[in-house]
């Protein structure tokens, strides 16, 4: 029984050490939209290299990843990427400038644009690193239907991030294998 109880504990310890990628609903429960203060609600966030940007938007938008010289003057011609389903997910997958646009050009120079610099983890572990967050429910996350810039609203999680599971899975898996057959324990 001891063995059962110092094994689960090591599962649980490996699986916190490996949950540190991060989700940001871009521009909180306001979503991607014009009326959202993009820069503002990018100030003060740490983007590494493993985060997801999460963009929500209407039918009138779209999210185009550019580079720097599209992103100053809201040119989508040349896109590296883009997106128009109204929920679209972004891995950062490396380090340095990445930058977002709205594919509609006079939201683009209204401010719809968002440019953030991804950091390497500087914890140098296995898994991608990103900031340290609170773990909170994952609900269903709404279109953002009406823009009030209200951030009162509760049940979307705001960009504090919400922590996704890491390798920590594979690493339990791969412990309860091993002890099983060394015969650590019993079922």
């Amino acid at each position: 029984m001891a063995k059962l109880i110092l094994l689960c504990l090591l599962a649980i310890f490996c699986f916190a050490l490996t949950s540190h990628a991060a989700t940001y609903v871009v521009g909180d429960t306001s979503g991607w939209d014009i009326s959202t203060d993009i820069d503002s609600w990018a100030t003060n966030k740490t983007f590494n290299v493993g985060d997801v940007l999460l963009f929500q938007y209407s039918s009138s938008h779209s999210v185009s990843e550019v580079n720097k010289e599209s992103f100053e003057t809201c040119n989508t011609t040349n896109s590296l990427t883009t997106f128009s389903n109204g929920n679209t997910t972004v891995t950062l997958s490396n380090a340095g400038k990445k930058y977002f646009v709205c594919g509609n050009k006079l939201h683009c120079l209204g401010g719809m644009k968002l440019q953030v610099n991804v950091l390497e983890d500087d914890k140098k572990s296995v898994t991608v690193g990103a900031p340290e967050a609170q773990p909170q429910p994952q609900p269903t996350i709404p279109k953002p239907s009406s823009k009030t810039n209200n951030p009162s609203s509760t049940g979307t999680p705001s960009s504090d991030a919400f922590i996704n599971g890491g390798i920590g899975s594979l690493i339990i898996a791969f412990v309860f294998m091993v002890s099983t057959m060394f015969g650590l324990f019993q079922i």
